[in-house]
């Protein structure tokens, strides 16, 4: 599955900058966040999208701001469940590759990805 992939890829991507990994696919009934984690004073809530390359659209293109409202509501959830100090943060990890290609992914971060 490329989600999967694409997400484990992000993952040890963010690892690999000293980010520490809360949580991977919270899901509400409100929606789902792929991953949320700690980038030092940072309570990071990441968007992880993967394509095979970006000929068409890039990936950050696909968080619409429907898709942004329900990871934002989800986010007030784990906020209630998990009461920090950190300050929250909105982040789309973009992944273009494929799962069987010889060459690594190429990775993209975009922090403050929701910031107006």
């Amino acid at each position: 599955m490329t989600g999967v992939w694409g997400e484990t890829a992000a993952c040890n991507y963010l690892a690999g900058l000293g980010w520490k990994i809360v949580q991977r696919n919270f899901r509400t009934r409100y929606g789902e966040i792929d991953m949320i984690a700690q980038d030092g004073q940072y309570i990071v809530f990441v968007e992880v999208k993967t394509r095979r390359d970006s000929r068409f659209a890039a990936a950050r293109e696909h968080v619409t701001a429907a898709k942004q409202r329900r990871i934002l509501t989800a986010a007030e959830e784990w906020l209630q469940l998990h009461p920090t100090d950190l300050q929250p943060r909105f982040d789309v990890v973009e992944v273009y590759g494929a799962e069987e290609a010889a060459v690594p992914p190429r990775i993209h971060l975009i922090e403050n990805a929701f910031g107006g």
